[in-house]
């Protein structure tokens, strides 16, 4: 099966070079990567055109910073691949865990396969209790309203076949869009698995972007596409 590898960027100028060196040695023979700079300020843009272009398939240029969803969106115009997975543009997961990830549905077991930080065996940055208890009160309350029972629902792998992302209407731009695809997700009625992944978790010093007001949009979207919109 060919994975399509959608990286929405935003000022990433440090990480991004490694990241793609890592996806493009990631086990995974047939993929193809399209990357997707959301209107960054720190150099990134530059970075990529003068020398990260022609290491990815296919490049897209938001001219302002529109958010995550809105990254993933534009990735999801030009996917040609069986399987789609979202890779932060970041160290924070690791791209030889991907055929971990394809395992499931290759074996014609799962339509949807989430990488769980919580379960697994392998390395786990011990840090940032807060971002933790987060992580967790917001996948209860998923869990809630989807009755699924996901360890993780805020990872960022999240591994679809490309006929079930491409059916969901992602209307979030930010982080909200976590909480509306597992919820959009759940109402088609896919076979959902989950497999332990590593997590490289960085701090705020180090560049990590989430903050508690996201917490916040996230509870909004899992009230609005879980509870409030039951198409």
């Amino acid at each position: 099966m060919k994975l399509s590898i959608i990286i929405p960027c935003y000022n990433e100028k440090k990480f991004l070079p490694k990241v793609i060196a890592l996806v493009k040695d990631s086990p995974v023979q047939e993929k193809e990567i399209i990357l997707v700079d959301d209107g960054s300020t720190d150099g990134t843009t530059d970075l990529i055109k003068n020398e990260l272009e022609q290491e990815v398939d296919k490049v897209i240029y938001h001219p302002i910073n529109l958010g995550k969803g809105a990254a993933i969106r534009s990735g999801l115009e030009h996917v040609s691949g069986d399987l789609v997975i979202i890779q932060d543009a970041d160290l924070e997961y690791d791209p030889k865990e991907y055929p971990k990830l394809m395992a499931p549905i290759i074996e014609g077991k799962a339509d949807v396969v989430y990488g769980s930080r919580f379960k697994g065996e392998g390395p786990h940055r011990v840090h940032l209790f807060w971002h933790y208890v987060a992580n967790t009160v917001l996948t209860i309350l998923s869990n809630m309203v989807t009755n699924l029972n996901l360890s993780d629902m805020e990872t960022c792998y999240k591994l679809f076949k490309t006929d079930i992302i491409k059916k969901i209407n992602i209307e979030q731009n930010g982080f909200g869009i976590e909480p509306e695809i597992t919820a959009k997700m759940a109402k088609t009625k896919c076979r959902v698995y989950e497999v332990g992944i590593s997590y490289y978790g960085r701090s705020y010093s180090e560049g990590k972007k989430i903050k508690w007001q996201d917490a916040f949009k996230a509870i909004i979207s899992i009230i609005r596409y879980g509870i409030l919109d039951r198409k």
